[in-house]
């Protein structure tokens, strides 16, 4: 009885998800029917996980306590400001390789 609770979970937690993401990216990739094509490729941004991804870092983190830390590290991550530029002003120019600096006046 208990194998089969923990089968049941594991199917809940990970296969349905699964086959929902693999079914989604059959529907957005022939484009067929055209209108719920559109509607899920629309609803998902290009940059994020799927489904499948999602629910397995989650399962995945369930069991690991590290892998928690990396989801919430990626997620801080994604909402700080990430700058070019290495803070230098801006009339400065510094060539390691040839041994060179230059300074421009503003």
């Amino acid at each position: 009885m208990v194998m089969t609770a923990g089968l049941l979970l594991m199917a809940i937690l990970v296969i349905v998800p699964f086959t929902f993401a693999a079914l989604r990216q059959v529907i957005v990739r022939s484009g067929r029917p055209a209108r719920l094509a559109r509607r899920l490729a629309a609803r998902t941004p290009g940059t994020g996980l799927g489904l499948g991804a999602t629910a397995t870092e989650e399962l995945h983190s369930f069991f690991n306590a590290n892998k928690r830390v990396q989801i919430e590290e990626r997620r801080t991550r994604l909402t700080l400001r990430d700058d070019d530029h290495s803070g230098a002003p801006p009339h400065a120019g510094i060539d390691l390789d040839a041994g060179t600096a230059t300074f421009r006046r503003p």
